[in-house]
């Protein structure tokens, strides 16, 4: 049986963080799932919600550097606890980079928590640890000789992911992609310019609703929200827009899609790409959307949002394995696919930053199985002149350049076509293969690849 704990201490943010952080190092599960169901059960407010949620983003984000600046002043301790290092972890963070919390608020509340969850032994340990901190001052970063490991801690990026980045980007460009992630994320939404222009959104959100938003430069249906929840406003509520990625709405107007296609999207959930081909095509010209997913509570989830978004008479979800597509349809029985293939997510990591945690190099080798798998099924269901489009939200090339080079060696019936985008990201276009990274424009990373069948 645990140990009882004060309601008190219990129901503090730091006390909430401490869990959190805890169940998403144990691998249980990922921060951002675990967020709004924690501050649900312990009652948070609004403010408190917000410290709780920079609290947990921060401490994750920085890890690595965390527990290189604690290691000297734990080194000599015979054995410290996993909660331990971590309450110290999250108390560290608060006092290297968080202005606005008091530095006695911070150590008083770590020594309760160290008591009320340990023994009075473990509150003078951590006040010990912390107030040596405090007047020591942190390790230097340049005390790391090895540059390769000391980029690693720099950015808090696990040494072999580190190392893969430095290969594709190179120093710099990783350095830049690292720091960036500890950048807050903003939340963007997808506007439906068939009903409502967004300028016409950014005003609305902001006299109706008191949320600051601004166009977004990266997608022409975009909205990025500077202050403000947009999940909560009327305009959400009213099927007008959608929560989507930046990177996310580049896909839909990159298939060339016509009104009257037939169009596949193999691996659909939740919907939001499915949602944004749907405004693309007229179902009384015959154009409607398939969408595929292993789950059956994923299927209603694209069925859900089809309604939210009134496109519902384009969208056709069912189940299906995306690998099984070619038993069940007919061989060229459509205009467009979009293969948004299962992936490591590491485009993510700024959302989700315990990912890269939990990632491993062979990961890598066998998503790249599945995903060319799915490709190999879907190829057959396209028409001839058709186009197949392949992305992912992920950054390495095993999983984006070389599958598509595997496929069409593969497959020398299809051809890469150029990938249409605004000017101001021409530059994330070479070789017709786009690639964003999460430090280039603020958004998740992304790859899109257009395939045509010759």
């Amino acid at each position: 049986m645990g140990k009882k704990i004060p309601a008190k201490i219990k129901k503090s943010v730091r006390f909430v963080a401490l869990d959190t952080l805890e169940r998403v190092n144990k691998g249980g599960a990922y921060s951002n799932l675990l967020l709004n169901d924690m501050m649900s059960k312990a009652k948070l407010s609004e403010k408190d919600g917000r410290l709780y949620t920079e609290l947990v983003y921060g401490t994750i984000s920085r890890r690595l550097l965390l527990e290189f600046y604690l290691q000297p002043f734990i080194a000599k301790a015979k054995k410290v606890d996993d909660w331990v290092v971590t309450l110290l972890c999250l108390s560290l963070y608060q006092l290297e980079f968080l202005d606005k919390v008091p530095a006695h608020a911070v150590l008083n509340e770590a020594v309760e928590i160290g008591k009320a969850r340990g023994n009075v032994g473990i509150g003078k340990f951590v006040n010990g640890v912390l107030r040596s901190i405090q007047r020591e001052g942190l390790p230097k970063i340049t005390s790391i000789k090895d540059p390769m490991t000391r980029l690693s801690v720099e950015i808090s990026m696990p040494l072999w992911l580190t190392k893969k980045l430095v290969e594709q980007l190179g120093v710099e460009e990783t350095l830049k992609l690292g720091l960036s992630l500890f950048e807050v994320s903003h939340v963007s939404a997808r506007v439906d310019t068939r009903m409502v222009e967004r300028e016409e959104v950014i005003a609305t959100l902001e006299e109706e609703e008191g949320i600051f938003a601004r166009e977004s430069v990266v997608s022409p249906y975009g909205v990025v929200a500077e202050k403000g929840y947009l999940a909560n406003s009327r305009l959400f509520q009213y099927g007008l827009m959608t929560i989507q990625d930046e990177s996310s709405m580049l896909v839909a107007p990159a298939m060339q899609i016509q009104k009257h296609h037939k169009v596949l999207d193999a691996c659909a959930a939740p919907g939001g790409k499915t949602t944004h081909i749907a405004t693309f095509l007229d179902p009384t010209f015959g154009g409607e959307v398939t969408a595929l997913d292993i789950h059956d509570h994923k299927v209603k989830l694209i069925e859900e949002n089809a309604r939210r978004l009134r496109v519902e008479e384009a969208i056709h979800a069912q189940k299906m394995d995306a690998r099984a597509i070619h038993e069940q349809f007919e061989p060229e029985s459509f205009d467009r696919i979009l293969v948004d293939a299962p992936c490591s997510g590491l485009g993510l990591m700024r959302r989700k930053p315990d990912i890269k945690y939990h990632k491993k190099l062979e990961d890598f080798l066998q998503l790249q199985k599945i995903q060319l798998e799915i490709l190999e099924s879907a190829a057959p269901t396209l028409k001839h002149s058709g186009i197949m489009t392949y992305s992912t939200c992920t950054i390495t090339k095993e999983e984006n350049q070389e599958v598509i080079e595997t496929f069409l060696a593969a497959h020398p019936e299809f051809e890469k076509v150029e990938v249409t985008v605004n000017p101001q990201i021409q530059d994330a276009v070479s070789d017709d293969q786009l690639t964003l990274y999460p430090h280039q424009y603020m958004t998740d990373g992304f790859f899109i690849c257009c395939l045509r069948k010759k």
